[in-house]
């Protein structure tokens, strides 16, 4: 799907004025990256790892998203595609089903380093972009968007959201008899990934229909979280649900 085929999401899409970061928005990038790094490096699975490498992100300067997009696409076909800030159900999943990932371009106020309640770049590239480079992953995220951008149902999409949820956004992975680390969610807080390895959070074997019937909260650190044994079962979880949707449409 190109960029002028969008509908739901072209109101949304910016261009990364790369120019205009000052040097302090720099930095507070290099602040939030040192700040990360070190339990990064023990914690992540090898494939964000792997990810972040590959894409060659700068300690001390903010990403260049053309430059990103320029790696990803001949890998998996996604790139990281500039939007204003949030956007609604229908232009997100749009988005994703043409393997472009909705990314924000400002970055936090340096008063807000801990938490933004706002999505911002430092999220939605260290956080979520390396995940891209991997085939499986980054397939798994095209059939996600493709499957909600056919759902109208509320509660349907409420129901696969968690889906989502505990995986892209707050997912783990056993690796070498240890918990890793590869939700966004995680993977850019210090707060979440700390009570992970410090054990304040139940992890539980990732099935499927209890994934479904784990509602979302937003409140709070979680106390329950799903560990995957590899990518290609987020895949077969999401053609299960798919195949499930079909069933009840």
């Amino acid at each position: 799907m190109a960029v002028t085929s969008l509908v739901a999401a072209a109101p949304y899409l910016i261009g990364q004025d790369y120019d205009s970061y000052t040097p302090e928005q720099h930095e507070i990038w290099a602040e939030l990256v040192r700040r990360r790094r070190p339990q990064i490096e023990a914690a992540a699975c090898r494939e964000y790892l792997e990810g972040y490498a590959f894409l060659g992100l700068e300690d001390d300067r903010l990403p260049n998203l053309a430059n990103i997009s320029g790696l990803l696409k001949p890998r998996t076909g996604w790139s990281a595609t500039p939007v204003s800030g949030f956007l609604p159900g229908d232009a997100f999943f749009e988005m994703l089903a043409a393997r472009m990932f909705p990314t924000t371009t400002r970055i936090r106020p340096r008063d807000s380093l801990d938490y933004t309640p706002e999505p911002d770049i430092f999220h939605d590239v260290f956080g979520h972009v390396p995940m891209h480079a991997h085939k499986v992953f980054a397939d798994f995220l095209r059939h996600y968007g493709a499957v909600c951008a056919s759902l109208t149902d509320h509660d349907l999409l409420e129901r696969i959201g968690r889906l989502f949820w505990y995986t892209v956004e707050f997912g783990l992975i056993r690796q070498g008899g240890k918990v890793k680390v590869y939700g966004s969610g995680v993977i850019s807080s210090q707060g979440e990934c700390t009570n992970v390895l410090k054990g304040g959070c139940d992890i539980a074997d990732f099935r499927l229909d209890d994934v479904l019937n784990t509602p979302v909260r937003v409140d709070r650190i979680h106390t329950k979280l799903f560990a995957i044994e590899s990518f290609d079962q987020i895949y077969d979880a999401m053609r299960q649900a798919e195949r499930r949707l079909s069933a009840v449409r």
